[in-house]
């Protein structure tokens, strides 16, 4: 399972221009690279950027918390995961002063709603608690519904394009 390969030094192959971020798992890029995923139905795709540091990341994660289960993959779980990415791009330079996230994903693409929120709204609450939690900013967000969406993360630019079959492609 890859959940994070840092940078290409000492591989004899340099990194993609796009590089694909699955299900529970997540990338960071210092080179440019675009990082894509798809299959975001429930699941949401945060993606974060320190425009200083040239620093961009994109984690794809499945469940709120991983208090919640078994916790052994925390590219999981909202909380634990946006915590890892955050680590992973301090250790590519990135201030966390400095970082700000975009988010897309958190449909509801099954009505559970007499059994309570369902996982794609809770999914969105612990983003956003996490996120206000480290102090990192939400500039943008395309989220709820009842559609997938696929993403793909511009690493030099930090613009966050968002495919569905709803709304098409939008750039936030």
């Amino acid at each position: 399972m890859k959940v994070y390969d840092g940078s290409s030094e000492g591989s004899a192959e340099p990194r993609k221009d796009r590089v694909k971020v699955g299900i529970a798992e997540y990338d960071v890029t210092t080179d440019g690279a675009a990082l894509t995923t798809s299959g975001l139905g429930s699941c949401l795709g945060v993606a974060m950027y320190d425009e200083r540091a040239g620093v961009a990341g994109l984690v794809h994660v499945m469940l709120p918390s991983a208090d919640e289960v078994d916790g052994s993959n925390p590219a999981k779980f909202a909380d634990s995961g946006i915590e890892e990415l955050l680590d992973a791009m301090e250790r590519e330079g990135a201030d966390p002063g400095h970082v700000r996230a975009k988010v897309a994903g958190g449909s509801d693409m099954l009505d559970f709603s007499e059994n309570g929120s369902g996982i794609g709204v809770r999914n969105i609450e612990q983003v956003e608690r996490t996120l206000d939690d480290l102090g990192i900013p939400i500039e943008e967000k395309d989220v709820g519904g009842d559609h997938g969406r696929s993403l793909r993360l511009e690493g030099a630019s930090g613009r966050l394009v968002v495919r569905s079959a709803n709304k098409g492609e939008q750039t936030i």
